[in-house]
């Protein structure tokens, strides 16, 4: 299926995310569960608050998708662009998904996901040119950190800081861990 024949049928489909693998498989994603949706909605609130000290590069969330070098089409839970990423960027490119892999990306562990899956999806992005990913597992309270040519880390506690593209932002993951209370 072409790019283009990919990104309509994505589009009129909208009650659902698809993504494609590079292998052109189409994965379906449900709609995401009242806490998934609340903790995506912090990160997101967080990330945006982050970019607006700079107003530099862009903050995408998780209705965005990226057609990635490797041919996979995939939508991160958040993603920040750095400037020099969107160069080349006009307008009717933001009518469509970007030919672009984020410089940042984050991806949060839902309860239908399985760890394994989401730690491959990890490396498919830094296999594509992502300079730095988050996987959130809210429901461990523990965020896997990938980096390129890196040692996957395990980061616990209430707060993680960012590093390269994302160099001074500050997740509260308190905030985040209280998406998933009641």
């Amino acid at each position: 299926m072409s790019d283009e024949a990919f990104e309509a049928l994505c589009f009129a489909n909208d009650f659902f995310t698809l993504e494609r693998t590079r292998e052109g498989e189409i994965i379906v994603h449900a709609p995401a569960a009242a806490a998934a949706g609340d903790g995506n909605a912090e990160i997101i609130y967080q990330l945006r608050a982050w970019w607006k000290t700079h107003r530099r590069g862009r903050v995408f969330d998780s209705s965005t998708g990226f057609f990635l070098v490797d041919s996979s089409m995939l939508n991160p839970d958040a993603a920040y662009l750095l400037p020099k990423t969107m160069k080349g960027v006009d307008r009717d490119a933001i009518d469509h998904f970007l030919y672009r892999c984020p410089d940042f990306v984050i991806e949060v562990l839902s309860k239908s996901d399985r760890l394994s899956e989401a730690k491959a999806k990890m490396e498919r992005w830094i296999e594509n040119g992502a300079a730095l990913g988050w996987l959130i597992d809210p429901y461990k309270r523990r965020v896997f950190v990938y980096a390129p040519g890196e040692q996957t880390a395990t980061i616990t506690g209430k707060s993680i800081q960012g590093t390269g593209p994302i160099d001074g932002f500050t997740l509260d993951l308190a905030e985040v861990w209280n998406c998933y209370e009641i």
